[in-house]
C-alpha cells in the first residue's frame, strides 16, 4: 500500500519519509502558510530593529536621564550597564542549551520581557510629578506670571536653603531604579534573539542563501540605531512635561545644562515595538522543511547514518569538558584580551560621546545625538560594508583577517588622537573660570563666587540659574551679576542695571543681562565641524576591518567549540567591559565637574558645568590609555598566529561529515556564525 502511495505521488521521497516517521505511515500536518523560512527572516529582521533601537534609544537618553534624576555620570553609568547584567544572566545557558527547545516561542518572550522591561523605564515619569528645575527665581510653576520688574539682588535676600519636611517623598531620588529594573529585563530578553535566530536560519537554510539572509539581518539592523538617535534628538527638543504644563512659562532652553527632553516617550514607543515583534514568533513552528542543493541532498544521506551517531545531546559535563579546551586555548585568550581593551573603551566612548560634545562645543545634547544618528553611524554601516567586500573580493585567512583587522584599527586609532587639539576653551563664568574683572582662574583656590560688585545681595553660591552678560561672560545667577531690575516672562527675561557687568574688565555698551550660558564663539564652531569630520573618517576606517575582526574568534578555535566560544565570549566582554565602562568612565567624568547643582531638598544634583580641557583631557586620555596597549597584545597575537598556522589557514580542518556547509567560507568560518558574533557586537551601538 506504501508503494502503491509512492508511485502516485511523485514528489514524496519515500525513504526520508519512513526515517522521520520511525518506519510509520503518519499523514502529512497540515503546514501554515507563515510557517517558511522568508516569514522568520522578515519577523527576526524587525526584531533586530527593535533591540537595536532599544539599544541606541537608551544609549541617546543617558544625560537626559542623569538631569531629570539628579545623579552622577557615575551612577547613570551603572543603569546603562545593568543592560549587560541582565544579559549575562543567561547567556551562555540560551547559547548551550536554547537549540533544544522552541526556538521562536523562546525568541518571541525575550522580545515581551525587552518590552516590559522599556515600559518599565518610562514609569518614573508618570510617579514623581512635574519637573522642577534648579532656579532661584522660585518654584517653575509659578513663573508665569505677566510683566515685572523687580530686583534679583533683593529677590535673594531672603532665599532659605533649608531642606522642607516633605522632600524626600518631593524629590523621588531613588526613581532611577526603575530604570535599572528596567534594563535588566531588557538584558534578559534580548539575549536568546541572535544566537537562536542565527542557528534558526543555519539549520533551515541553503548555504548559498545564508549570506544573503544575515546581510539582510544586519542591513535592517543598522536602522535601528539611526532611528534610536534621531528620535532620541527629537524628543530632546521637546520638554519633559510638554501636554502638562504650560511651556511658555519656562525660562530654560534645548542648550541650557538644565534643560531634560521628553525622553520617557522614547520608552514608550520602544516598548511597543518590540512587543510587536514577537507576535510573528508564535506561528512559526519548532522546525521548518530544510532547504538543500541536490549535493547538499547526497552528502547528507551518505552521511546520515554518522551524523546520527555524532550527535549528542548537551550534557553540563560536555559543557565544562568544552569549556576548559577553551581556557588552554592561547590564541582565544590572547583575543579576548584584546578585545576586552578595545571594547572597554568603545563603551565608554560612545556612552558619554553626546555629554562630551555638550559640554566641550556647546552643543545641546539634541545635536549631539543627531549628529550621532547622521554621521558616526552611517559611516560604520559603509565601513562594515566595504569591509566585507574586501574580505571576500581577497579570501582572506587567519593571517590575512588579522593584519586587516590591525592596521584599519591602528590608523583609526592614530587619527583620533587629533581630538587632543579639537577642542575649545572654558566659558567664562565669572567666580569659577574667570575672575569678575575677566582674569582667567588656573586653580581651584582662586575660584571666589563672591565680588564688592555683588556684596550687597547676599545671593546664594549653591544654585545655578545662569545670565549672560552683554559683555560675553556668564554669572551663575542675575543676583551674582549684580542686576538691580528685570523685565519680562518666561525665556524673555531680561536683567538691567547690572553692576558687575559695569565693574568687568572690558566694560559693555549696558549692564544687561539674559537668560542662559553666553554662547561659544565662531572658532569653537569651527572646531565643532573638524571634530564631525574626523569621527566620520575614523569611524568608516575603524569599521573596515572590523568584519575581519568578528572572525577571528571563529578561525582560531576548533570548529566543535565556535558556538560555546561566542557565548563564553560575549559573556565576558558584557561583564568586564559592558557593565564597569560606563560607571569608571562616569567617575572620571565627574572629577571635571566645576559646578554641581542643588537638589529642591538640598545636596548635590547632577553636574552643571564642566572644565572643557579636564573633561576633554581625562575622557580621551582614558579612551586612549584602555586601547593603546591593545596593539602590543595584537601584534603579538599575529605572531602567535604565524606560528601555529604557518599557511595562513586558521583553524584546524574539520572531520569529514562537518564538511558540507562549512567548506563555502575560508577556513571553516561559516557566515551565519560570523554574523552570531557580529550582531552580539553590535549591542553596543
Amino acid at each position: 500500500m506504501m508503494a502503491e502511495k509512492d508511485s502516485n505521488n511523485p514528489n514524496m521521497d519515500p525513504p526520508q519519509v519512513l526515517i522521520s516517521n520511525g518506519g510509520g505511515e503518519i499523514p502529512p500536518k497540515k503546514v501554515s502558510c507563515c510557517a517558511n523560512l522568508k516569514m522568520f527572516l522578515v519577523a527576526l529582521c524587525f526584531s533586530y530593529f527593535a533591540k537595536a533601537f532599544s539599544g541606541s534609544y537608551m544609549k541617546s537618553s543617558i544625560t537626559q536621564i542623569e538631569r531629570r534624576f539628579d545623579i552622577s555620570s557615575s551612577t547613570v553609568g551603572m543603569i546603562d550597564g545593568s543592560f549587560e547584567i541582565g544579559n549575562l544572566l543567561v547567556i551562555s545557558f540560551v547559547s548551550y542549551f536554547g537549540a533544544q527547545f522552541h526556538r521562536p516561542r523562546i525568541i518571541a518572550a525575550g522580545c515581551i520581557l525587552m518590552s516590559i522591561g522599556s515600559f518599565l523605564t518610562a514609569m518614573p515619569h508618570f510617579f514623581m510629578g512635574p519637573y522642577k528645575y534648579e532656579t532661584v527665581r522660585g518654584p517653575t510653576s509659578l513663573q508665569g506670571n505677566a510683566s515685572f520688574s523687580m530686583s534679583p539682588c533683593l529677590a535673594n535676600q531672603s532665599l532659605d536653603n533649608t531642606p522642607k519636611p516633605d522632600c524626600v517623598t518631593e524629590n523621588g531620588s531613588y526613581m532611577w531604579v526603575f530604570l535599572l529594573v528596567g534594563n535588566v529585563l531588557r538584558g534578559i530578553g534580548e539575549t536568546p534573539v541572535s544566537p537562536l535566530g542565527i542557528s534558526y536560519l543555519d539549520d533551515f537554510s541553503r548555504p548559498e542563501n545564508t549570506p544573503l539572509h544575515i546581510a539582510c539581518l544586519h542591513t535592517v539592523a543598522m536602522f535601528g540605531p539611526m532611528t534610536g538617535f534621531m528620535l532620541g534628538s527629537y524628543l530632546a527638543r521637546l520638554y519633559v512635561d510638554i501636554g502638562f504644563v504650560d511651556t511658555d512659562t519656562i525660562t530654560i532652553t534645548p542648550q541650557d545644562t538644565r534643560w531634560v527632553g521628553a525622553w520617557w516617550i522614547g520608552f514608550l514607543l520602544a516598548g511597543t515595538i518590540t512587543l510587536m515583534s514577537a507576535i510573528p514568533f508564535f506561528f512559526l513552528p519548532k522546525s521548518l522543511k530544510e532547504e538543500k542543493s541536490e549535493e547538499l541532498k547526497l552528502q547528507a544521506k551518505e552521511g546520515e547514518g554518522k551524523e546520527d551517531k555524532r550527535k549528542e545531546k548537551p550534557t553540563v559535563q560536555g559543557f565544562f569538558a568544552a569549556l576548559k579546551k577553551l581556557c588552554f586555548n592561547r590564541l582565544f585568550v590572547m583575543l579576548i584580551c584584546i578585545t576586552l581593551m578595545q571594547t572597554n573603551s568603545f563603551i565608554g566612548f560612545i556612552t558619554y560621546k553626546p555629554k562630551y560634545m555638550e559640554q566641550q562645543y556647546g552643543q545641546s545634547i539634541s545635536k549631539a545625538n543627531f549628529v550621532t544618528g547622521v554621521a558616526t553611524l552611517p559611516a560604520a554601516a559603509l565601513g562594515m560594508f566595504f569591509g566585507g567586500l574586501i574580505m571576500k573580493r581577497y579570501k582572506f585567512g587567519l593571517l590575512g583577517a588579522s593584519k586587516m583587522a590591525f592596521c584599519t584599527s591602528l590608523l583609526a586609532f592614530l587619527l583620533s588622537l587629533s581630538a587632543f587639539f579639537i577642542g575649545c576653551k572654558n566659558n567664562n563664568v565669572a567666580g569659577i573660570t574667570v575672575t569678575y574683572d575677566g582674569v582667567k582662574v588656573d586653580h581651584i583656590q582662586d575660584r571666589i563666587i563672591y565680588s564688592p560688585c555683588n556684596s550687597d545681595c547676599h545671593c546664594s553660591s549653591k544654585q545655578w540659574d545662569p545670565v549672560c552678560g552683554d559683555n560675553g561672560v556668564t554669572y551663575m545667577s542675575a543676583c551674582l551679576a549684580g542686576c538691580k531690575a528685570s523685565a519680562g516672562t518666561g525665556r524673555g527675561t531680561v536683567y538691567h542695571n547690572c553692576s558687575c557687568i559695569d565693574s568687568a574688565l572690558s566694560p559693555a555698551v549696558n549692564s544687561s543681562a539674559h537668560l542662559g550660558v553666553c554662547p561659544r564663539g565662531s572658532d569653537c564652531s569651527t572646531m565643532f565641524l573638524i571634530y564631525v569630520v574626523t569621527q566620520a573618517l575614523l569611524t568608516f576606517i575603524y569599521a573596515l576591518g572590523a568584519s575581519s575582526a568578528y572572525v577571528l574568534l571563529l578561525w582560531c578555535v576548533s570548529p566543535e567549540l565556535k558556538s560555546l566560544a561566542v557565548g563564553v565570549f560575549m559573556l565576558l566582554i558584557r561583564t568586564l567591559a559592558g557593565i564597569p565602562a560606563p560607571i569608571y568612565f562616569g567617575t572620571i567624568i565627574d572629577k571635571s565637574c566645576l559646578k554641581w547643582g542643588t537638589r529642591q531638598c538640598g545636596g548635590r544634583g547632577a553636574c552643571r558645568l564642566y572644565d572643557a580641557d579636564s573633561f576633554r583631557t581625562r575622557f580621551l586620555g582614558l579612551t586612549t590609555g584602555i586601547r593603546a596597549p591593545s596593539y602590543i597584545l595584537f601584534f603579538i597575537f599575529i605572531v602567535m598566529a604565524t606560528r601555529q598556522f604557518p599557511t595562513g589557514t586558521g583553524a584546524a580542518p574539520k572531520p569529514a561529515e562537518k564538511s558540507d556547509k562549512k567548506e563555502l567560507y575560508s577556513n571553516g568560518a561559516s557566515a551565519e556564525e560570523c554574523a552570531a558574533f557580529q550582531a552580539e557586537k553590535e549591542t553596543h551601538i
